[in-house]
């Protein structure tokens, strides 16, 4: 097995719990654009997250408005999205937390220096950079990248290992070749039948190598993979 020297670390939910947070704002905006067209219903950010899961703000208020029957003139769609960024920005800068025991795995692999350290995300850049400056995990990595699952030649994809916690990411990691650790400690807060369905995801429709809990098992994860 080629030595590994590359670890890719998803942002949302993976190295940061920064979901809730994103959609409680997204929630936010979308009640307002109901209350201006005339509706009652109002969407908290879980009902929002589990409706539109894996969606982005574009994609989830045109389906709100397929969903309610009504359409957004488009110069006024285009100011919804630019303000939903601002405001989810703002609001991860209040409320990001890191994810459990994240922090001291971290220092520990920065103290060692034996691995190349990147955030990898599909999320606005100014969004990733919130979620870490308020977590101060800008001291362990530079400028998050966007595409380096599809530029996989840049890199050698049997030396990295990619720690992902959605299938989006999970599969983007997947389709570059590039090893998967699953990540699934966020979804303890969801219940056993959500938790047991990721974990099933990752390894048997994603092939994972490993499925991680929780982030104090991280180091022995890699040692047990690093050996294999």
């Amino acid at each position: 097995m080629p030595q590994i020297k590359c670890l890719l670390f998803d942002c949302d939910n993976t190295l940061v719990l920064s979901e809730n947070a994103a959609f409680e704002a997204c929630a936010q905006l979308a009640n307002q654009i109901l209350e201006k067209f005339g509706f009652e219903k109002r969407y908290g950010g879980t009902e929002l997250m589990h409706q539109f899961v894996g969606q982005n703000f574009r994609s989830m208020m045109t389906g709100l408005c397929s969903r309610h029957g009504f359409t957004i003139p488009a110069d006024e769609f285009d100011q919804w999205v630019a303000k939903e960024l601002d405001t989810t920005i703002a609001n991860l800068r209040a409320k990001a937390e890191p994810c459990e025991n994240v922090i001291e795995v971290l220092e520990k692999l920065q103290k060692d220096k034996k691995y190349h350290m990147a955030i990898v995300s599909s999320s606005a850049m100014p969004r990733v950079v919130a979620s870490i400056e308020k977590t101060k995990m800008d001291q362990f990595f530079g400028k998050p990248d966007e595409g380096i699952f599809s530029a996989a030649s840049s890199i050698n994809p049997p030396e990295c290992i990619a720690i992902e916690d959605s299938r989006s990411g999970a599969t983007a990691a997947k389709n570059a070749g590039i090893p998967l650790l699953g990540y699934v400690g966020p979804y303890y807060e969801e219940g056993q039948e959500k938790l047991d369905s990721m974990i099933k995801l990752f390894k048997e429709e994603l092939g994972a190598f490993d499925v991680m809990h929780n982030w104090k098992d991280f180091e022995s994860i890699l040692a047990k993979y690093e050996s294999s």
